[in-house]
């Protein structure tokens, strides 16, 4: 093939070479990577200490893309975008097994609770879409904050978050599409008996309805906008029946017992529940296509956030009036309750309503991670043809057909019970970062910030995290006792108080911010955290071998392009900055 044409072939993002992958002056050659890996520890320290700037990520690694995405959603896009995002698998699947297994009638709680961490993290994140609207979302802001190591860590874990929950998401909507054609809900999977149990119901309608998901996140960003908008209509019509029809068969001796398992049971509930919130971050990477970030953004993520909460505390007490929280189905639920109670024709209604709901959060959870991918592929830190936003569509093509095909392959093998709890893990871990970097961003600028304050501020972060932490293990150790918990909940208070008093705010939002900082973030993060402690030991032992795998990818091939990457555009700057003063002082000479 001529040069020619595999350039035009590459536009067309149909094929590719070695440079697609790994441009970068130290894959040149053996001999140049083998130099890299010699200074990879040289190289480690720059890329932790070393910060990126807000302009930078909006103008210099937005432009690696080479075609911007289109600017054409509004705060009503953003609102049913965020409904379409959230409302799916977690209400009509895990409302079911978590009242079964775990909570009970206090299912509600769980909500109730998983709804306030959400809202509180809600916050975080609005501010820092406000201020900074790039596609990358969460890796943006952390990189801005935190560094690009921190970051990387954060991108992996948020790129496995969105490949499990949408898996998870595909399967339940599987389960769904079988009950509506009145069948079992592994009706359309296959039983590979060779393979280990929870990974072995092959289910080729999940891989289906995420390759349709696909074509049309690919498409166009508006146009699935207004799918989605239309489809959410008939969905929350369809939410409306569930609760009035649901509560006219309600028994009140249904919540005789309403908590089984104590507190213990709603905690734990609500750490799994909280899966059932994920996707408003999906929205907050949609603020690169947001015509007016700083009105639309805030009114698009806390307008759906309240709106989701009110509903799924509405629908999970619906549920356990309809049923006896021991007697429900834990496949579809809310189905097989309308069955139970004499409506068996109205479990059509809810199949349709939830497989319409899955299909809007698989839309919607698409868009957002071929979003994420595509800024981190920006900086280099993935293979930079994933940065590629396709000239007509407007649409980042690339990352959006290679995060789908992962998603497949996880949804073709993998059970649901593994997938919410790792989904869990990575989202409140990334959510208690996102937090945390919040509270950099308001105490610590550059050569604003004394030393003495910034000594502060180190010093009560790790407070907060430590004594959060330490909160967490008591609960995950079941520890009975009152007093432990109030020591490290009033040195998780003092901290927050010191912050507050003893570190003064270096930087205010310039059009939107969060309210009562720092007691918002940091309670954002002793509760992500201490979520994180009612969560299985095998989910963790998964999340800890990817974490692993992600350090060896990172310390072999994403640190160096990284670097090599910022080494150039560092000094693209240094010599534009001379142009730019030899121009000035030649116009002074003339005027002169």
């Amino acid at each position: 093939m001529e040069g020619g044409d595999t350039g035009a072939c590459r536009k067309r993002g149909c094929c590719f070479s070695k440079d697609d992958f790994l441009p970068e002056e130290s894959f040149k050659s053996w001999g140049n990577y083998g130099k890299a890996l010699g200074e990879t520890g040289m190289r480690l320290k720059d890329r932790i200490l070393s910060r990126s700037l807000d302009e930078i990520e909006l103008n210099e690694v937005k432009a690696r893309s080479q075609h911007d995405m289109k600017k054409t959603l509004s705060w009503w896009d953003l609102i049913w975008l965020g409904i379409g995002a959230i409302i799916g698998t977690g209400i009509f699947v895990l409302t079911g097994k978590e009242a079964k297994d775990d909570a009970g009638p206090a299912v509600v709680i769980s909500y109730a609770i998983s709804g306030v961490s959400a809202m509180l993290s809600v916050f975080c994140y609005t501010e820092f879409a406000v201020e900074i609207p790039a596609a990358g979302g969460s890796f943006a802001y952390l990189r801005v904050e935190m560094g690009d190591f921190m970051a990387f860590i954060a991108a992996g874990n948020i790129i496995f978050e969105y490949l499990v929950s949408g898996a998870a998401v595909a399967r339940s909507w599987s389960s769904y599409l079988a009950t509506l054609f009145n069948q079992d809900p592994n009706f359309f999977r296959i039983i590979a008996h060779s393979l280990p149990a929870d990974y072995n119901q092959l289910d080729l309608a999940a891989v289906f309805i995420i390759i349709v998901v696909c074509i049309a996140a690919v498409l166009s960003t508006k146009v699935s906008s207004r799918f989605n908008y239309v489809s959410s209509i008939v969905h929350v019509t369809i939410i409306f029946f569930i609760i009035v029809a649901g509560l006219s068969k309600a028994d009140i001796k249904n919540y005789s017992v309403f908590a089984p398992n104590g507190t213990r049971g709603i905690f734990k509930g609500s750490a799994v529940l909280f899966f059932a919130y994920v996707g408003f971050d999906a929205v907050s990477t949609l603020a690169e296509e947001t015509k007016n970030p700083g009105r639309d953004i805030p009114i698009g993520l806390v307008g759906s956030m309240t709106i989701i909460t009110l509903v799924y505390c509405l629908m999970a007490a619906t549920l356990c009036l309809m049923q006896p929280y021991n007697q429900i189905d834990t496949d579809a639920p809310f189905s097989l309750a309308f069955k139970a109670a004499g409506m068996g024709w109205a479990k059509y209604i809810v199949a349709l309503g939830a497989l319409k709901g899955m299909t809007s959060v698989l839309l919607v959870n698409a868009m957002g991670q071929a979003r994420y991918v595509t800024h981190i592929a920006r900086t280099r830190m993935i293979p930079p043809c994933l940065a590629h936003v396709h000239p007509k569509w407007g649409t980042p093509m690339n990352a959006t057909v290679a995060m789908l095909v992962g998603t497949s392959v996880i949804a073709f093998f993998t059970d649901l019970d593994v997938l919410s709890n790792l989904v869990s893990i990575s989202t409140l871990f990334i959510f208690m970062l996102v937090a945390v970097a919040l509270l950099i961003r308001r105490h610590y600028v550059i050569g604003v910030t004394s030393p003495k304050h910034q000594s502060f501020l180190i010093a009560f972060l790790l407070l907060i995290l430590v004594s959060s932490m330490v909160t967490a293990v008591l609960w995950a150790i079941e520890e009975t006792r009152w007093t432990p918990y109030v020591i490290t909940l009033i040195v998780w208070f003092l901290s927050t108080l010191g912050l507050r008093v003893f570190v003064p705010q270096s930087r205010n939002p310039k059009v939107w911010g969060a309210p009562l900082v720092p007691w918002l973030p940091s309670l954002s993060i002793v509760i992500n955290i201490f979520l994180l402690g009612s969560i299985d030991g095998k989910s963790f032992l998964r999340f800890g071998i990817w974490t692993v795998g992600l350090l060896v990818y990172y310390l072999f091939f994403g640190l160096h392009a990284s670097y090599d990457t910022e080494r150039e555009s560092s000094e693209r700057r240094v010599e534009t900055a001379k142009q730019v003063q030899m121009i000035e002082e030649g116009s002074t000479n003339s005027a002169t």
